[in-house]
């Protein structure tokens, strides 16, 4: 019996952000300036596909700088590290690039300018995100903490008139936030905070794409790595929206039954996910019965980041 056919809509934006992109190319261009092999500290992006291709290319992937031999060259991934691995690397004399989304850097600048005023800062995140323990790192301890839910907020207790600021995680959205900052307003009548939240276009502008999907589609397909805060998130929202919807790492995890019976399956990818995993996923989609390809517009992206100065003439 020959499948049901359907039609697949892709969303767009999608997949990679300027910040991943420009993580990509470092690591690359450091491959090609100085020769493998190039050590990583942690995932340059949440992407096996990504990670075992530059893998291929050259680079070590290791979890601390005690696993970088001396002299190497050495690259911080897109997500951030704490001061305390940045003195690490100065002290050890390794050769060290910075492959920090810009964004998150902004984040960084924020909160140590926050706590040299004399702030507390309360950062609003995922416990265990390598972009939160990062952004922890940036000040003192016992001057910042974490609040992951509304709940949270309510349990803080700080001396009367201590001044409070907040930052957020880049890779959450307005939506995810809205609830967080309000409480933490009715708590800290005079909080700070940026002149505006610390969100990533790129994580609102997926997220915004997501619910015009679920609008028009009855199964929503995200391509993205379980450990990828906002490729999770994408299939929340989906969920949220009224749409199922599956987090899959490439064209083989798909479930032939998850798009069963569907007129419309929405396809959507992380700001980590490359366009190839995408493409493999249509095909695997045209065998189950896609018969139609056609893309949703939400948003267009132009940005771009520029690369480190001695990587810049590559």
């Amino acid at each position: 019996m020959q499948p049901r056919a359907f039609d697949v809509v892709l969303a767009e934006p999608r997949g990679f952000c300027a910040g991943v992109d420009r993580a990509i190319e470092i690591v690359e261009r450091a491959l090609r300036k100085y020769g493998a092999p190039i050590y990583v500290r942690h995932e340059i992006v949440h992407n096996r596909h990504v990670v075992e291709e530059l893998r291929r290319k050259g680079a070590i992937f290791v979890e601390e700088l005690s696993e970088v031999p001396e002299d190497a060259v050495v690259i911080f991934s897109a997500h951030g590290v704490a001061r305390r691995v940045v003195e690490e690397a100065m002290r050890r004399r390794l050769h060290a690039i910075d492959a920090t989304c810009p964004l998150v850097t902004k984040v960084h600048r924020e909160a140590d300018s926050m706590a040299g005023e004399g702030h507390h800062l309360v950062l609003i995140g995922h416990a265990g995100h390598p972009e939160v323990e990062g952004t922890l790192g940036q000040v003192p301890a016992g001057s910042i903490t974490l609040v992951e839910r509304v709940e949270d907020v309510e349990r803080l207790s700080l001396p009367p008139r201590t001044p409070v600021s907040f930052v957020t995680q880049t890779t959450l959205s307005m939506d995810d936030t809205a609830a967080i900052v309000a409480a933490l307003r009715r708590k800290f009548p005079s909080i700070g905070g940026p002149r505006q939240e610390d969100i990533c276009y790129a994580t609102q502008n997926r997220q915004n794409a997501v619910k015009s999907l679920a609008r028009a589609c009855d199964v929503i397909l995200v391509l993205g790595a379980p450990n990828s805060s906002n490729s999770n998130r994408l299939v929340e929202v989906a969920a949220e929206a009224g749409s199922r919807s599956y987090l899959l790492q490439s064209a083989g995890d798909l479930d032939p039954e998850w798009v069963r019976g569907a007129r419309r399956v929405g396809v959507t990818a992380g700001a980590s996910a490359p366009e190839v995993l995408v493409k493999e996923l249509v095909e695997r989609l045209r065998q189950c019965g896609a018969r139609h390809v056609e893309a949703l517009r939400v948003a267009e992206e132009r940005v771009q980041f520029s690369l480190p100065r001695e990587l810049a003439a590559d």
